[in-house]
């Protein structure tokens, strides 16, 4: 309840400050338990990725942010749950795995932090070890444009990308997610995949 109506909010604001354009709605599956990648360039991101994509979005955020029960709260409704950066964070991925089980869709920025617009970004391998391990897809999207006043945002939802249930070494699941994250940014135009 929370969420739809935060997300019917967000969306009328979304109005008001850019020109929101989605692409790739095809790609999206309608049902099923899988994860889309997003770069992150902005705190907007995970605003326009709650208003753009159509299903129910579960997330990770920084344990920091729930230290204000007000904010912890507020994000936790929208499906957020916390994780410990710089360290294995065993509850967290268990919690990935009991949304993805439960066939609902779940929202990663494989950079782990916000990268300036231009920049890229060694993946963090958690989406690869996540999407592996709970076999389910992972859809690349990729947020561009210049978040200024009434600019134009490009949402461009890319093909499924499947890893297939797996037990990889880290340097094999470190090259999954690397290979996640350049088709984020292939998305973008005027830029290839490597």
């Amino acid at each position: 309840m929370l969420y739809n109506i935060i997300r019917v909010i967000a969306r009328f604001v979304l109005l008001f400050v850019f020109r929101i354009r989605i692409k790739g709605r095809e790609n999206i599956p309608k049902e099923g338990g899988v994860i889309f990648a997003f770069n992150h360039r902005s705190y907007w991101d995970p605003v326009i990725a709650g208003v753009t994509c159509p299903r129910r979005l579960s997330f990770m955020a920084k344990e920091e942010l729930f230290k204000n029960p007000i904010f912890g709260g507020l994000i936790k409704g929208l499906g957020a749950f916390p994780i410990s950066r710089g360290r294995g964070d065993i509850g967290a991925i268990k919690g990935a795995f009991k949304i993805l089980r439960a066939n609902n869709a779940m929202l990663i920025f494989p950079e782990g932090r916000r990268i300036k617009d231009g920049g890229k970004a060694k993946a963090k391998p958690g989406v690869a070890m996540i999407a592996s391990r709970a076999n389910v897809p992972v859809i690349p999207v990729c947020i561009y444009g210049a978040y200024r006043w009434m600019s134009k945002i490009t949402v461009s939802y890319g093909e499924p990308i499947y890893i297939g249930m797996k037990r990889s070494a880290p340097d094999e699941m470190q090259n999954d997610a690397q290979k996640i994250l350049d088709n984020i940014y292939a998305l973008k135009p005027g830029v290839s995949e490597k």
